[in-house]
């Protein structure tokens, strides 16, 4: 079997071991005021987005309380309610931005569900196209995004100011 290097993981494998000592990079993004070298997208009064570091597609996004919550029972009442209206305007602006097919979008609650960083509750929103699953994604256990991050953050931030929140 080949090898296929993919450097950057470094870097996510580092990090995931300091969330687990207390730097969550939900809570670091949302006391940060650099937008953009957080890949933040929008700031609401109790939740935030943002893009994903490590994307499965162009555009993955991600919703993230303020409060930093392991579980839906700990979320204050509205909070959730905020987070889905918050992803709803992020699928508009994806929609303008790429015109994908469908969207995933979902919770991984808990280290048993699948949670990278399972201390900080998230909802990730996913654009897909028909068809988005190329050959290397299944042989190489790799993604190919052909867009760098910072294109991706100037081209939503741009299309969730022209978008109706209603």
């Amino acid at each position: 079997m080949r090898a296929l290097f993919a450097p950057w993981r470094l870097e996510y494998v580092s990090s995931a071991g300091r969330a687990a000592e207390g730097d969550c990079i939900f809570c670091r993004a949302w006391e940060s005021s650099n937008d953009r070298e957080t890949l933040t997208l929008w700031r609401g009064e109790r939740c935030f987005a943002l893009l994903n570091r490590y994307p499965y597609t162009s555009g993955h996004a991600m919703v993230a309380p303020v409060a930093h919550v392991a579980d839906l029972d700990d979320l204050e009442p509205g909070v959730l309610a905020e987070m889905m209206e918050a992803a709803r305007a992020l699928t508009r602006a994806l929609k303008i931005v790429y015109a994908p097919h469908a969207f995933n979008l979902g919770m991984n609650v808990g280290e048993a569900a699948g949670a990278g960083i399972k201390e900080h509750l998230h909802l990730h929103v996913v654009p897909r196209w028909m068809a988005d699953t190329n050959f290397i994604s299944v042989v190489g256990d790799v993604r190919v995004i052909p867009e760098n991050l910072g294109v991706t953050w100037e081209k939503v931030v741009r299309a969730l100011a022209t978008i109706d929140w209603k």
